[in-house]
């Protein structure tokens, strides 16, 4: 589990073809003196499997789910990710609970200077199905940054952003029409199964797991 609080932004340094995989090289100071083969790491939100670890890069497989259904099919050599490693047990709660499951990618509207201020608005526009879990000054994941929703206009969200979050994320690198990664609150979730009254089933399979990236 993750709290969308990012520790390092990586630097993709190679991107490989391997059969049906892409293999990504993510050069990270900080992240890779802390992974072991076979950790989990959030790369931009979505959760991943650390290999070839090196003192200062770690390696991970993308499967063509994980390619096709994320912000991924955007990244190329030189392209910054944001990076956070799981959750200790007893370490602090700083986000909300994050799963590094993309729910959906949003499209980047704009990015842009709040006037006579050092914030940022963030524009973001949001499939519905990741929408219908988004209220006003709730939690959600952009590009694994846990973030407020400041406003809520049928499928835009607008975000406030400070210089801090600007300064130790990705969003300063990318563009408008930019893909990003979406993952929704997962209590918002929880909350729509109970009032449908629908019983728990565990459906969770092999395959299931494949398409998630594990």
């Amino acid at each position: 589990m993750f709290t969308g609080i990012v520790e390092e932004v990586g630097i993709v340094t190679k991107l490989d073809q391997r059969g049906q995989n892409r293999r990504v090289t993510i050069e990270a100071t900080n992240a890779a003196k802390d992974l072991r083969p076979g950790h989990s790491v959030a790369v931009s939100g979505v959760c991943l499997t650390a290999l070839d670890i090196k003192p200062k890069s770690f390696c991970a497989d993308l499967a063509p789910e994980t390619w096709e259904r994320t912000s991924f099919s955007r990244i190329h050599e030189g392209a910054l990710v944001n990076l956070e490693l799981p959750m200790k047990a007893d370490g602090r709660f700083g986000g909300h609970i994050v799963q590094g499951h993309v729910d959906g990618v949003g499209t980047l509207i704009a990015f842009d200077r709040i006037a006579d201020s050092e914030n940022w608005w963030l524009h973001v526009e949001i499939p519905s199905d990741v929408e219908k879990y988004t209220v006003f000054k709730g939690s959600i994941s952009i590009e694994g940054i846990s973030l407020t929703v400041a406003k809520l206009e049928k499928n835009r969200c607008t975000i406030a952003i400070i210089p801090h979050t600007v300064e130790l994320t990705n969003l300063g690198s990318l563009k408008p029409g930019d893909p990003v990664n979406l993952e929704a609150d997962l209590i918002a979730k929880y909350v729509e199964k109970m009032m449908k009254g629908e019983p728990a089933e565990n459906t969770l399979s092999v395959e299931e797991l494949v398409k998630q990236g594990f």
